[in-house]
């Protein structure tokens, strides 16, 4: 079996890859044939933050599960959802949708690791649990909601259990 490469810098690359993550350039999605329907894949960016405190990776990765394969976004991160290769990481896992505006979406996943999603005036919409989010404004996103770029390529939503927000918790009786 011959070794695949990055058409870019020529690093090795596995065949479910659709980024190179030695250069981060977009790689072609391939088939075996054109009726098969595409293999599911992860991508995920390159970097994480590190918690300055403990120097630890931050465990909070939000999961967006589309037809297509897995989108991860790590805590202290944001990627842009489309089919536009020059902005998105991941355009190869909407190339197939043309309903999928080029610069669709912005997920964002804080560095507490609260997610959200916010609509960059898509010609089609972005929905949450069936709501339309308006364009330029971020909606939280939680464990269990469901995404859906335009019409049909919907995606759940997998986020660990956050802790509490300290600023949230009270010393006073909740009576």
């Amino acid at each position: 079996m011959a070794t695949l490469t990055c058409p870019v810098c020529a690093a090795e690359i596995k065949p479910a890859d659709l980024i190179c993550f030695t250069c981060g350039a977009n790689l072609p999605l391939t088939r075996a044939r054109d009726d098969d329907p595409p293999a599911p894949v992860t991508v995920m960016q390159e970097y994480l933050r590190r918690d300055d405190a403990r120097g630890a990776i931050s465990p909070s990765v939000l999961r967006l599960a589309f037809p297509t394969g897995n989108v991860e976004v790590p805590a202290g991160t944001s990627l842009l959802l489309g089919r536009d290769p020059e902005d998105s990481l991941v355009a190869a896992a909407f190339a197939s949708y043309e309903n999928v505006s080029r610069r669709h979406a912005t997920v964002t996943v804080d560095d507490a690791g609260h997610a959200t999603i916010r609509d960059e005036h898509s010609t089609n919409g972005t929905f949450v649990n069936g709501d339309r989010v308006l364009p330029g404004i971020g909606v939280r996103l939680a464990d269990g909601d469901t995404v859906r770029l335009a019409g049909d390529v919907s995606a759940e939503v997998s986020l660990p259990r956050q802790e509490p927000d300290p600023a949230t918790l009270s010393r006073e009786d909740p009576r």
